[in-house]
């Protein structure tokens, strides 16, 4: 995955109008223009590291010649204490995008540890771990991103994406198949079609149903293998149908579920409720 730099660059506009709003009146009145400092990300915890060309380019829409000198990558393993870049640039410059390019690289950089702890959880299996669109509102983006960088799969970046019939769809349309019969209607050939279930027997009417993904959603590792040995047994020759598991996905029970024979693992924890790394920013003259 790859990141648009138009729609970084939107994004980073926007940030930066809403924290230095008519300007750094702290810095206009402590220094003078002339004053250049240097500044260096240090990484206080073990970390996973994503963002880092945010980062730079939040510095660049003071001064777009302005540079990071980086010494980790995107997808590196920093650990703790380590300098991850530096930049040199006039102290006022820095200090108004300290903020905003910090939060971007210690929740981005959160994301992709959590995300590669995970992947690290289930390993030697044949699962793969996936986010959700459980991300903040702005954020996409960036959140999936950084979940690629941990070596997580993206799910759906927008309801535009695919099919998806939860269970709110299928409770006001009547039921399982209804809902699959009206979805292959009236959907794009070119879409496979998921639907969630939650029990033994919707996941039966599922896959007789003939769905492409079948979400087992909130059961037990041992609920997941037994609905996943019925899908197999019903699926016809040469076709199999994707199963993903969600809810309550923790780094405890993870492996279980990957065990239970899940294809995907998507966790919303990814991104709705990360803790942000810790990563510095320290100037000096």
């Amino acid at each position: 995955m790859r990141l648009d730099p138009i729609a970084i660059e939107n994004l980073i506009s926007q940030f930066l109008a809403e924290d230095i709003g008519r300007g750094d009146v702290t810095t206009d009145a402590v220094l003078t223009r002339d004053i250049r400092a240097r500044g260096r990300f240090l990484a206080k915890q073990e970390l996973v590291l994503a963002g880092l060309e945010v980062a730079e380019m939040v510095f660049q829409w003071f001064d777009p010649e302005l540079q990071i000198q980086t010494f980790y990558l995107d997808g590196d393993l920093v650990p703790a204490g380590k300098e991850i870049a530096r930049v040199v640039g006039p102290a006022h410059m820095l200090l108004a995008g300290e903020r905003v390019a910090l939060n971007l690289l210690q929740r981005m950089s959160g994301i992709a540890t959590l995300t590669h702890a995970f992947v690290q959880a289930i390993a030697g299996t044949d699962t793969v771990i996936a986010d959700t669109r459980k991300t903040a509102p702005g954020l996409r983006l960036l959140d999936k991103y950084a979940v690629h960088v941990g070596g997580g799969h993206n799910h759906r970046f927008g309801l535009d994406d695919g099919v998806l019939i939860k269970d709110n769809h299928v409770a006001l349309v009547g039921g399982i198949g209804p809902a699959l019969r009206l979805a292959k209607k009236n959907a794009s050939h070119l879409l496979k079609i998921e639907i969630e279930v939650g029990n033994l027997e919707q996941a039966r009417e599922a896959v007789t149903e003939g769905a492409d993904v079948i979400l087992l959603d909130n059961m037990t590792p041992d609920q997941v293998r037994e609905c996943v040995t019925l899908i197999r047994e019903l699926e016809p020759p040469g076709r199999q149908t994707l199963v993903e598991v969600s809810g309550n996905i923790t780094l405890d029970n993870v492996r279980a579920y990957a065990e239970a024979g899940a294809n995907l693992i998507s966790i919303g924890a990814l991104t709705h409720s990360v803790k942000a790394a810790d990563i510095s920013l320290k100037l000096s003259p």
